[in-house]
């Protein structure tokens, strides 16, 4: 299925369109319907208002009691996939001021409890030294002093005893020279300091030996409910189940080729060691 950030904003309203107009055709009251799917009258109401995001299996279920034909299926499960899609376009993030976005990521950050971060390119800002954070910033211009304040800030996070990180990074995001070479063997000190924290996970995936499978994006999960994809234009946000599972999978591959513990640190020291030999 392919995605168009347009459709993504009236998938919603459209799913609880559809739905009300399926039941209609089937000759059904929304009392009959919510009998036939184990469900109550007040939350078919809710569905087919927009008021209760329709979730994959509700959908399922009021699919099933209409009895719809297989194209119909097929329109449907489009919809739900783009009604738990969200885009947001880096220009408009700009536009409205990127330490509100800072400030959506704190309250994600404190209604989860394990964190899965795949970092291909880059390293996240939760691990980054403060040189790090403002070289990764400095293409926007500009005084982004509170912008780097509030990233710092969010570092807190990882010292909550009550949540799990687990991090991987890949060698090309350990090692790009974003910052000078004393810099950033400082920055891969951080790394090993920070995998010393007994709820944080650091795991590094050196490019040698055979790999198989090859990640495409940089993803966070959020617990098993929601996944992050950064791009170069913008973030995308998904909730659909299924595209949840599917992140989790390919997290769980890319973490089987991955240093952890002291092997982890003892790589990190080994490039560290590179970067003020100047290597």
């Amino acid at each position: 299925m392919t995605l168009h950030p347009e459709q993504l904003g009236r998938s919603k309203q459209e799913l609880a369109a559809t739905l009300k107009e399926l039941r209609q055709r089937a000759g059904l009251s929304g009392a009959r319907l919510a009998v036939r799917c184990n469900m109550s009258q007040s939350k078919i109401s809710r569905i087919e208002n927009g008021k209760t995001p329709a979730n994959p299996v509700d959908v399922e279920q009021i699919l099933r009691a209409l009895d719809a034909p297989p194209d119909v299926l097929a329109r449907v499960a489009e919809l739900v996939r783009l009604a738990h899609t969200e885009w947001q376009d880096l220009r408009s993030l700009r536009r409205r001021g990127l330490q509100y976005k800072q400030q959506e990521l704190a309250g994600m950050e404190a209604g989860t409890v394990e964190f899965r971060y795949f970092l291909l390119s880059m390293i996240t800002g939760l691990l980054s030294t403060p040189e790090y954070i403002r070289a990764s910033l400095a293409h926007l211009g500009g005084d982004q002093s509170r912008l780097i304040a509030r990233k710092l800030s969010r570092q807190e996070v990882l010292y909550d005893a009550r949540k799990r990180f687990t991090f991987l990074l890949s060698e090309m995001a350990v090692r790009w020279p974003l910052i000078s070479a004393p810099a950033m063997a400082v920055q891969l000190d951080r790394l090993a300091s920070v995998s010393r924290l007994p709820n944080v996970r650091i795991g590094v995936i050196p490019l040698r030996g055979r790999m198989p499978v090859a990640p495409m994006d940089t993803f966070t999960i959020y617990d098993k409910s929601l996944v992050t994809i950064e791009t170069t234009s913008g973030v995308l946000v998904i909730r659909d189940p299924r595209d949840v599972v599917m992140h989790v999978e390919a997290f769980s591959t890319m973490e089987s080729y991955a240093l952890f513990g002291g092997d982890a640190r003892a790589q990190l020291e080994r490039w560290s060691d590179d970067f003020r030999r100047g290597a």
